[in-house]
């Protein structure tokens, strides 16, 4: 089988990690079970997924000048992503995010950018020959929106498809164009902040799938977690089942799942083996502490993915 070639454009973050009984409630101090210094950032992490879900992928992106950078260079490069498109910007901080998990498994996350905030047009016209190779190109909002749409632009130029995890949910109006993507995987939360629909059950994700599919988005997958996955493309919506497991860190499952998605659908060219190998992904990254070293390779998914015998 052949290899799927994989772009991503996207962030860089060292995350300290910090386990705690439950999350503070404003001006309130807690004492945290311990601290985890890990490699994270969306970008990074969906690099970090798709690799391990079988891809070969290239990462574009901007470190800091810090001692952080070396560290974030050799975690990709040990997970085998190919790192000549990410660049230092001087005197400038890495990316840093403070997680924390609480015992149900679920987060509240701070992100300061740093060098992702500098990741410019300029940087993706650099990497132009990247993403014409690759054969679908994944993209986040952890870097200027100026970036993420000039290389979406630049994918449809060369006929590369995309992937948008619309995380964060922008704070502004949204640019219409940014729904020109193939592929859009918001959460329940990012999916309600973009249409601006109270997202409680099914039916409630269906009617913002609707709304996001009128704007321009091919094919729209809401995560729901232990609710399933909301999908609708040109074939209609459906729901897909998820996997039943024990969450203890949900902090990268969005990420395990567009990473896991993103390898599949270059190579079964199919919508829902791809979700569901892609929610399999998801739901098993949540049984794991920490954001990368709860992504599951390829072998893990297969064994556990209910649709899938290769």
């Amino acid at each position: 089988m052949r290899v799927p070639k994989i772009a991503v454009v996207g962030s860089l973050n060292i995350d300290l990690v910090m386990r705690c009984e439950r999350l503070p409630s404003p001006g309130e101090t807690i004492m945290t079970d311990d601290v985890l210094t890990v490699p994270g950032g969306k970008g990074a992490n969906q690099a970090v997924a798709a690799a391990r879900a079988g891809g070969e992928v290239s990462m574009i992106g901007r470190i800091g000048d810090d001692a952080y950078a070396p560290i974030l260079i050799n975690n990709l490069r040990q997970q085998k992503v190919i790192t000549n498109q990410i660049h230092m910007t001087p005197l400038k901080s890495s990316g840093v995010a403070v997680v924390a998990v609480d015992s149900n498994g679920q987060n509240a996350i701070m992100v300061s950018p740093g060098s992702n905030a500098t990741l410019s047009p300029e940087d993706i016209d650099d990497a132009a020959d990247v993403i014409r190779d690759a054969e679908l190109l994944m993209i986040q909002l952890e870097t200027p929106m100026e970036t993420v749409l000039h290389a979406i632009q630049i994918a449809k130029q060369t006929d590369t498809r995309t992937l948008l995890d619309p995380a964060p949910a922008p704070s502004k109006p949204t640019p219409s164009n940014l729904f020109s993507v193939d592929f859009l995987c918001p959460n329940q939360s990012e999916a309600a902040a973009l249409t601006g629909i109270t997202i409680r059950s099914q039916e409630d994700a269906f009617r913002a799938a609707f709304d996001l599919q009128k704007r321009g988005v091919q094919t729209v997958m809401i995560t729901l977690a232990e609710k399933g996955v909301v999908l609708l493309d040109n074939d209609g919506p459906r729901v897909i089942p998820p996997l039943q497991v024990k969450p203890v860190d949900t902090t990268a499952a969005g990420d395990a799942f567009a990473g896991a998605f993103a390898v599949r659908v270059v190579e079964s060219d199919s919508t829902d083996d791809a979700a569901y190998f892609a929610a399999t992904a998801g739901a098993m990254s949540t049984t794991t502490h920490g954001a990368q070293p709860s992504l599951p390779t390829r072998k893990e998914i297969l064994e556990n993915c209910p649709t899938s015998n290769q």
